[in-house]
């Protein structure tokens, strides 16, 4: 397995699967590898659950990191088709964060919940020593609705057309041209375009334009691994092909000059807030215009049929495995701290 980032299929399959508790009979969808919700049944309605950790980064301000982390967490339940809801937390807070600093951190947190009509019902909040930024902690996100509307990865069928929305990299080109910005080599021209990415990494809202616009057979959001890795996913979950062609996959400003600055594949890094979905082909337009009319670029990028893996411009792909923007990030991390062997 890699060093770094979520762990191989391998790993999951012999370490995790075999053993995962009681066997319950209201354990609808459990943990299974390429979906990354659960789903309970709760007198006969979904209950669609996951649970993340939570990266707080003060290089870009309290109260803008606290709403990125949300959203981070919220995308999972997002993707199934069913609204989050109901939230849970747990903040395991270096001893160096201040009050106030916890206060603004909480007010974006909070406030971006309010926006999406989540409640937080409980948590745990520390200070602990040995705790460093950014991983101070974990939530648990809940939906509740019809098991008919839960959409899962791995639904799509031979004859949906292939939807993407946000294209690839926004997360990464946003996050490492606010906290990099002296060791990326952008012009401050380029930088400040890379940097407007950040807005791109809420989900929730075009998930759900999504799922009510159409019937829409899979969703998936493209985090680690990039559109790559879960394409690959959502095809392989579904034993069908996915065609995809590469020019029509849009593709935002800034992102392609941060991403050769890194020297990163845009398509291998993580992009929460980049949307993939299957569509029946009669939806897909009205799938596209929905997106569109939040403001969000999309495009119909291709078709599934029978067969398997993913192709880009007809060229088999693989998973990429190791999200590259783990190494770029521990290289710039170096050069900023002063390391001279990271240039």
């Amino acid at each position: 397995m890699s060093d770094l980032g979520k762990i191989d299929r391998e790993v999951f399959d012999s370490v995790i699967y075999p053993e995962l508790g009681a066997d319950r009979d209201d354990v609808v969808l459990g943990p299974t590898h390429g979906i990354d919700f659960g789903v309970i049944d709760m007198g006969g309605e979904a209950l669609v659950t996951a649970t993340d950790p939570l990266s707080v980064l003060p290089e870009l301000g309290f109260e803008r990191a606290g709403r990125f982390a949300l959203d981070v967490v919220l995308a999972d339940v997002a993707v199934s088709g069913i609204p989050p809801s109901h939230l849970s937390v747990t903040f395991t807070l270096p001893p160096e964060m201040t009050d106030d600093e916890l206060a603004a951190m909480w007010h974006g947190f909070a406030g971006r919940a309010e926006e999406v009509g989540v409640s937080v019902v409980t948590g745990h909040t520390a200070r602990y020593a040995g705790v460093d930024y950014s991983w101070v902690g974990g939530a648990t996100v809940l939906g509740v609705g019809s098991h008919d509307d839960v959409v899962r990865p791995d639904g799509a069928r031979p004859g949906d057309k292939l939807v993407v929305g946000t294209g690839p990299a926004a997360e990464v080109t946003g996050l490492f041209a606010r906290l990099f910005p002296g060791q990326i080599g952008l012009s401050p021209e380029q930088a400040a375009v890379a940097q407007e990415r950040l807005a791109d990494t809420a989900l929730v809202e075009d998930a759900m334009a999504a799922a009510n616009a159409g019937d829409v057979t899979a969703m998936h959001d493209a985090t680690e691994g990039g559109i790559v890795g879960a394409f690959v996913e959502m095809a392989d979950g579904a034993n069908a092909q996915f065609d995809v062609d590469s020019d029509a996959v849009p593709l935002a400003d800034g992102v392609e000059a941060l991403c050769d600055a890194i020297d990163v594949d845009p398509w291998h890094v993580s992009s929460c807030g980049t949307l993939l979905a299957a569509v029946d082909p009669a939806d897909a337009d009205d799938v596209v215009n929905a997106l569109r009319d939040r403001g969000t670029p999309a495009a119909v990028v291709g078709e599934v049929s029978e067969g398997t893996g993913l192709y880009v411009d007809g060229a088999r792909q693989s998973h990429p495995g190791a999200d590259p923007s783990w190494e770029a990030f521990a290289r710039l991390q170096a050069a900023a701290d002063g390391d001279p062997d990271s240039q």
